[in-house]
């Protein structure tokens, strides 16, 4: 997900796929521990999508 894609969400959205992606990484990180993933970069794009989805939604409360 992009950061032009990101901005254009609103609050519930960005808490809604934020609580997805957290789940979605939570699973990744589970399955590849058991067996090795066939594109274990999965996690780390996963895994900074939601450090831009929580970095904009900070953003946002603080204003």
């Amino acid at each position: 997900m992009r950061q032009s894609e990101i901005k254009e969400l609103s609050i519930e959205e960005l808490k809604e796929r934020l609580a997805e992606l957290k789940k979605q990484h939570a699973d990744l990180k589970m399955a590849h521990a058991v067996t090795p993933l066939e594109n274990p970069l999965q996690i780390r794009k996963t895994r900074r999508t939601v450090a831009r989805l929580a970095t904009e939604l900070t953003k946002r409360e603080l204003q």
